[in-house]
């Protein structure tokens, strides 16, 4: 206590902590104990919408990004589709497959960042890092635009507004995951269900419909022209522009590489688990992603760039108050006929699983972040589990740079999907080419010859994945880094740079705070130890600090007090002479009616008269339990405390004094049982302690 009115300490930021509780515990739930971490853990029926919907969702816009891009050059380049969705099959086929090798082998969760790390290094692993956290963020960004253009073809309202409403479905379902994977996870199955089997019902239908029927199917837009932006393209540029249409197509891989990130999050057996999830994901995308190309061909869909000018209705363009539907919209419309029940389920389901494919990033960046920060690369903060056993640190993050993301694009999916898939492909090609290496490292010492069999098989598969996602590297970022994947580019250069910052700082304070062999100053016991209790007024507080000021058994005990009021300072000499306290006052003046810096200064002395002794300065306060009382209290104590932490061979000592308001606070706290401190989840049970003892009197 310092100047008769000393800081609100411990209770008030209880009291504080409880007021701030209760919202928590209404948007995110009951906090659960470290031992119920296994009831959070998924089935396949759960994990395959909250690890798969990004790589599912993406044939919602990736037939779309396939049509826009070829429209350059006119009608004309659409026949070239079909080849463009077969290249992209291949890819993500040997993708699947060469994931499955990794889920086996590396079953922990590092991923693609455990696998390059251990087999090319730390720097490769850094690498993968740094694009998958940028790709991570990309995809809940790039999905939530997506999502909320979907839904503005129906809500005016949206399209307004899609900017605040992207941030607003992005805080939605951060609240979602905040409270656990498995709860997130139950409510995000339905819609991504509902999506696939749409999907397919859309397939089965529309080829019954052509094949056995015979029936034309006309999309909305069936009867618009092109008008090219490039005529007559051949030679390189047709190259070109169909390089540039495969990369854009390629964006239904986005995903692929969460499901080994997410391992730990399986039941057992993890990684057989891991993999069905893997082939079911591959087997549903690739189906539903030609599927909806090919019907998109059938009923003559058509696509531009920029349709206010290049889209023809009649031979006049359609004008910038034409709104382009997505691809798999127009495709349900000819199917189902628009306005139908199906065509709204759908056009319902797909706006929704947009938006739900972000989680497959909310469960993939908070995983990686949290090997991250154990391997001191990111602030260890990301690697504690919050209340609800999910990464909440790790959650809040990637919600704040996708919103930021969001923002800055003005919630533009096509800006935005320009960035994307960069990361995703760097972290495919290292780590398949650290697969190869791991197998290699095996077979040097395997003998069994089936086993030897088994692993030339796996390093083939990942030989040619990472031969096949490193040309497709290469592609994407000759086609696309001038239209913004240097943007993505430039993101993981930052992450690096920050991260191996990080590990710096953490390196050299581990260093620095090592414990030496031979005894050092800091664990040389003082020659003398001299205490400081800081008054102001005698008080019960002031009283109960000298008291066990004197229980320590000092060298030198001293009370100290700064002459900020003459008529206070000599009515405290009177007072303490005439009580006999047998403690020696002294009394620092202070002509600028400062505090701290006059005992600041003579702490500094005591210690350079004799740099060998330590100074314990010793603080009465007062502890209130209300918010609000903390408002009426200096803060002079708290600040001091600040300057003396920076001074060696300081050590400071807060004597709590209890006032009845913080007896009520306790008190409210025992009725709620059960109330949890923040991180008491973390720290584990507490044993119910008896009531302690009033310190009045």
């Amino acid at each position: 206590m310092v100047g008769g009115r000393p800081p609100v300490r411990p209770l008030t930021i209880l009291c504080v902590s409880k007021l701030t509780d209760v919202p928590k515990r209404i948007l995110i739930g009951r906090a659960l104990r470290s031992d119920r971490l296994g009831e959070t853990l998924l089935p396949k029926r759960i994990a395959l919408p909250v690890f798969a919907s990004d790589a599912l969702s993406s044939v919602a816009y990736a037939p779309g990004e396939v049509l826009l891009v070829l429209s350059v050059a006119g009608i004309s380049a659409y026949h070239f589709s079909p080849w463009i969705a077969l290249a992209v099959v291949v890819v993500m086929f040997t993708v699947v497959a060469s994931y499955r090798q990794n889920v086996h082998a590396y079953p922990s969760g590092g991923g693609d960042y455990e696998v390059a790390t251990t087999n090319l290094g730390p720097k490769a692993g850094l690498t993968v890092a740094s694009a998958l956290l940028v790709d991570y963020v990309l995809t809940v960004a790039v999905s939530i635009t997506s999502g909320i253009e979907n839904l503005g073809s129906a809500i005016p309202f949206v399209v307004q507004h899609k900017v605040l409403c992207a941030v607003a479905v992005i805080l939605l379902l951060t609240l979602m995951n905040l409270r656990g994977v498995k709860e997130s996870g139950s409510l995000f199955a339905i819609p991504t269900y509902v999506f696939v089997v749409g999907v397919f019902i859309m397939i089965a239908w529309g080829a019954f419909r052509g094949l056995a029927l015979g029936d034309t199917m006309r999309a909305p837009t069936a009867d618009f022209h092109i008008r090219a932006e490039q005529q007559g393209i051949a030679g390189f540029a047709l190259v070109f522009l169909l390089l540039r249409a495969f990369s854009s197509g390629c964006a239904a891989l986005t995903g692929v590489e969460a499901v080994s990130n997410g391992v730990p999050a399986f039941r057992k057996p993890k990684s057989k688990n891991a993999a069905t999830t893997l082939s079911l994901m591959g087997v549903l995308a690739i189906t539903m992603l030609v599927g909806i190309i090919g019907l998109a061909l059938v009923t003559k869909v058509r696509m531009a760039e920029n349709p206010a000018h290049d889209l023809l209705r009649n031979g006049v363009p359609v004008g910038s108050g034409y709104v382009q539907d997505p691809v798999i919209t127009q495709v349900a419309g000819a199917v189902f006929g628009n306005g139908s029940f199906l065509f709204i389920v759908l056009a319902a389901a797909t706006a929704l699983v947009l938006f739900l494919a972000a989680n497959t990033a909310y469960n993939g960046f908070p995983v990686l972040g949290s090997i991250l920060a154990q391997d001191r690369y990111l602030p260890r903060q990301l690697h504690t589990r919050g209340d609800r056993l999910a990464f909440s640190n790790g959650i809040v993050l990637l919600a704040g740079a996708a919103a930021m993301l969001v923002v800055i694009y003005g919630a533009d999916s096509t800006r935005l999907i320009q960035l994307y898939i960069v990361g995703v492909f760097v972290s495919f090609t290292l780590s398949q080419t650290g697969m190869v290496r791991h197998w290699n490292r095996h077979l040097r010492t395997e003998k069994d010859a089936s086993k030897r069999r088994h692993m030339i098989r796996s390093r083939a598969i990942n030989a040619f994945g990472g031969f096949l996602t490193g040309l497709v590297l290469v592609v994407v970022l000759v086609t696309k880094f001038t239209h913004g994947a240097w943007v993505a580019l430039l993101g993981m250069c930052i992450f690096y740079a920050t991260m191996t910052a990080i590990r710096k700082h953490y390196d050299r304070v581990a260093e620095e705070i090592q414990a030496p062999e031979t005894p050092s100053d800091d664990s040389v016991r003082p020659s003398r130890v001299h205490s400081i209790v800081l008054v102001s007024k005698i008080h019960r507080p002031t009283l109960r600090a000298l008291a066990y000021a004197k229980l320590m058994r000092s060298d030198t005990l001293e009370a100290l007090s700064v002459n900020v009021d003459p008529a206070e300072t000599k009515a405290l000499r009177e007072e303490w002479e005439r009580r006999g306290i047998d403690v020696p006052l002294k009394v620092l003046d202070s002509p600028y009616r400062e505090i701290t810096r006059p005992i600041i200064e003579y702490v500094k002395g005591l210690r350079r008269e004799s740099p060998r002794d330590a100074v314990s300065v010793i603080i009465p306060e007062y502890v209130v339990g209300h918010w609000y009382e903390h408002l009426l209290h200096n803060q002079s104590a708290l600040r001091l405390k600040g300057r003396l932490l920076f001074t060696p061979g300081i050590m400071v000592t807060s004597v709590p004094y209890q006032l009845e308001s913080s007896e009520a606070a306790k008190v409210r706290a025992r009725r709620r049982q059960d109330w949890n401190a923040p991180g008491a989840v973390r720290r584990g049970p507490v044993e119910k302690r008896p009531k302690e003892p009033s310190n009045k009197g």
